[in-house]
C-alpha cells in the first residue's frame, strides 16, 4: 500500500514540475519589452482599482478632499494660520497613521512630537507631499495611495504590500 502512495505522489510530483516547466517557457516567450508593457499594464489596473477604493472611503465619511495629480487626497478639517510647509524644512507633527479599513498602524504618544526634514527624511513620499500643502496649526487627513507610501512591500512590519495609508495630523510647527 505504501508503495502505491509513493508511486502516486512521484507522478503528481512529475506532472507537476512539467506544468511549471511549460510556465516558465510561456513566459520566456515574451520579449522583455512585451513582459514590461504588462507589467505596467497591470500596475494601472492595481492603481485604478486602489483609486476607487479610496473614493469608497472619501465617499462614506462625507470628506470634502482634493487630490492632486499624483493621487494623493487631503482634508484640512482644522485650519491653522502659521506658515506654509515647504522642502528643506523640518516638520514638527503629531500624527495617527491606519490603513484604509481603520486599523491603526503608528501614532505619535500623548505629549510627543516627531521631526522629519521635508523633501529629504525617510518617510513615505506621499507624506513628503502632502505635508507641503499644510500651514503650522492645520490638521489634516492625508490619504497615501499604496505607491506613493510603501507600495509591492509594505513596511515588513505593521503595513502590508499595496496598502493605502491614512495619516491624521496635525503641522505642530516648522524649524
Amino acid at each position: 500500500m505504501k508503495k502505491n502512495w509513493v508511486l502516486i505522489l512521484l507522478v503528481f510530483f512529475m506532472i507537476s514540475c512539467q506544468s511549471d516547466k511549460n510556465n516558465i517557457n510561456r513566459i520566456d516567450d515574451f520579449s522583455e519589452k512585451e513582459l514590461k508593457e504588462k507589467l505596467i499594464e497591470a500596475n494601472k489596473i492595481a492603481a485604478q482599482k486602489e483609486s476607487i477604493q479610496i473614493d469608497g472611503y472619501v465617499s462614506r465619511r462625507k470628506l470634502d478632499v482634493t487630490k492632486t495629480g499624483t493621487g494623493l487626497r487631503y482634508h484640512v478639517y482644522d485650519e491653522g494660520n502659521g506658515e506654509k510647509a515647504e522642502n528643506g524644512k523640518i516638520a514638527v507633527v503629531k500624527y495617527s497613521v491606519s490603513l484604509i479599513d481603520g486599523t491603526i498602524c503608528y501614532s505619535t504618544k500623548d505629549n510627543e512630537v516627531e521631526e522629519f526634514i521635508i523633501g529629504k527624511d525617510n518617510v513615505e513620499s506621499g507624506l513628503h507631499e502632502g505635508i507641503t500643502y499644510l500651514k503650522v496649526g492645520d490638521k489634516a487627513k492625508i490619504i497615501i495611495p499604496s505607491y506613493l507610501a510603501h507600495g509591492l512591500a509594505g513596511d515588513f512590519k505593521k503595513i502590508p504590500v499595496r496598502s493605502t495609508i491614512i495619516y491624521d495630523i496635525e503641522l505642530i510647527d516648522l524649524k
